[in-house]
């Protein structure tokens, strides 16, 4: 599979999800014995942990289908980078989606500690601090005066981890240079439940909406 061929799978699931109309595939018995030696997930899909969010369900995929990496804020570290590289280079995946959401909690405690510098509690705190570059200079540009679009926000966030990604994994980026693997940023809507293109490393037969 192609990484536009991965992408029009996802596509058309988010599209039955939104229309209320989904396939459930891939969730009976012969497909649990037939993944029980070996699973090919067309798509990694890194994306935030929230309990809203959950990848199989708002893309209507089943068992087997996408590799799923899930962080708070969808923030990366070594071991983040690790699991994807998992995807792409043992099992083959194609794909790369970094989804984010709309009401974050990760993004919105981020803007609060930019504009206040109050940090959160705990191990929060991490979190936090690996959500800031994504968005410190958006939030320089507006002033911290300025009431900030959530919807900016979270955008701005996808696209860096988009650029993260490709930046930080060699193997990845020379995935992309070869045509085989794509990393794509998508931002997910709570209200309707869709799915919309922001960012493309790659080639996945679409190109990105505006922000």
């Amino acid at each position: 599979m192609t990484p536009a061929e991965a992408w029009a799978r996802l596509r058309a699931g988010n599209d039955r999800f939104v229309a209320d109309q989904p396939a459930h595939p891939s969730q009976n018995a012969a497909r649990r014995q037939e993944l029980r030696t070996s699973q090919h997930p067309h798509t990694v899909i890194f994306g935030c942990s929230d309990s809203r969010v959950a990848a199989e369900i708002i893309f209507d995929q089943g068992l087997g289908d996408v590799f799923v990496v899930r962080t708070a804020g969808h923030v990366v570290d070594t071991t983040v980078i690790g699991s994807i590289e998992y995807g792409t280079e043992v099992l083959s995946s194609p794909l790369v989606v970094v989804l984010g959401h709309d009401s974050c909690g990760a993004i919105a405690a981020t803007a609060h500690t930019l504009a206040t510098g109050e940090q959160p509690p705990g191990f929060v705190r991490a979190v936090v601090d690996r959500v800031i570059p994504s968005i410190a200079e958006l939030t320089s540009r507006q002033g911290v005066q300025t009431p900030i679009d959530p919807d900016v926000l979270r955008t701005e966030h996808v696209k860096h981890t988009v650029a993260m990604l490709r930046g930080y994994s060699a193997a990845i980026a020379t995935g992309i240079a070869e045509g085989r693997t794509a990393v794509v940023g998508v931002v997910y809507d709570l209200d309707d439940g869709s799915a919309r293109l922001v960012e493309v490393a790659g080639d996945v037969g679409e190109e990105p909406v505006a922000a």
